[in-house]
């Protein structure tokens, strides 16, 4: 797969602009206020149907705007699909595929996508929710089933926890309106728990060429017995104290002294990043297999913290599926690879 044509209308500092790619690497070089991530995010919500930087969709928008447009043209398999958001300002936004109208559990997973950025190693050093939105990236990419049952766990969670909320200011809890929504997070929150077990021991069991690690998955295991265990804990905190959405995940690594260690507490910041870039070429490989057919490769501006080794290693990802690469500074690459792909200039 491949996206051939992205056009912008009003999402963030574009106000209409199209952009045709190719299926090798795209160099796209600017200042810093060019709008380089702000491309990247937008193929990005276009492949996960929501943004890796925004909140609320309505940060989206262009100033004093009412609504934005982000469509894609990306050809698989010798077929065209055209995708597109559209982003109103006071209204629920729409997902569309060759124009007829999609819910987001069936608009994700056209195009699929990993990002790799400066903000990446927080995955390492950041709170478990950073971790656990990697490892819902990956499984909503690659399995729809996922996409819905995350969906329903985060409905059941919120309707829960108003329930929890009453219940506190009351002093009390009527058993009977907890039922349904106990059900519906138990059901789709041991799914997610066991595809979030099944992808972390894919982690865990495939070749690592550029750092070794192992991941071990902090998970929170929800159930009858288990929301009954946390009654009482839960009534005086107003919220669900169990399930996957306390999960976390750590990760260890050897040092030279063949000790095991968190590399979130005792991993430079080298081997944070090396961490990082190894994780996502892991990610790449995952939805590679589901797909049969690399996703779409999206580096932003990774050469401004990373030392010439780590640079080196990045580049090292290109060539084998599309990649659409920001910087700068074109001198970053070098020319032997310069020449292999197509550059856009922004100014």
């Amino acid at each position: 797969m491949f996206l051939k044509r992205l056009s912008l209308q009003n999402f963030r500092s574009y106000s209409q602009t199209q952009f045709d790619f190719h299926k090798g690497t795209t160099l796209i070089i600017g200042p810093n206020t060019a709008g380089k991530t702000n491309l990247i995010e937008s193929i990005f919500f276009l492949s996960t149907g929501k943004s890796f930087r925004a909140d609320k969709d309505i940060e989206v928008i262009g100033f004093e705007k009412e609504i934005a447009r982000i469509t894609g043209l990306i050809e698989r398999n010798a077929d065209e699909t055209k995708l597109e958001i559209v982003l109103p300002r006071n209204a629920f936004k729409r997902y569309l595929v060759n124009g007829i109208a999609r819910r987001r559990v069936d608009f994700a997973g056209n195009l699929a996508s990993v990002l790799f950025s400066p903000q990446s190693v927080d995955l390492i050093i950041g709170s478990p929710s950073v971790r656990r939105t990697f490892l819902d990236t990956i499984l909503e990419q690659i399995n729809r089933d996922y996409r819905i049952a995350l969906t329903n766990y985060t409905k059941a969670l919120r309707q829960r926890n108003a329930l929890l909320e009453r219940a506190q200011e009351e002093g009390k809890r009527d058993e009977e309106d907890f039922i349904y929504w106990d059900n519906l997070l138990i059901e789709n929150g041991q799914f997610i728990t066991a595809k979030r077990d099944e992808l972390i021991g894919f982690f865990n069991e495939e070749k690592k060429d550029i750092f070794q690690c192992t991941l071990i998955y902090d998970k929170s295991t929800i159930s009858k017995e288990r929301l009954l265990q946390y009654k009482d804990a839960e009534l005086g905190s107003g919220v669900t104290l169990v399930g996957p959405h306390r999960d976390d995940l750590a990760i260890y690594m050897q040092d030279r002294e063949k000790q095991v260690r968190d590399v979130k507490l005792f991993g430079s910041r080298g081997q944070q990043r090396l961490v990082v870039l190894q994780l996502k070429l892991l990610e790449l490989t995952r939805i590679e297999q589901q797909f049969q057919e690399p996703p779409i490769l999206l580096l932003d501006d990774v050469f401004s913290e990373l030392d010439e080794g780590h640079i080196q290693h990045t580049l090292n990802l290109i060539g084998r599926q599309q990649t659409i690469l920001t910087t700068t500074h074109k001198e970053f690459v070098a020319k032997d690879m310069l020449k292999d792909m197509t550059v856009i200039e922004l100014t």
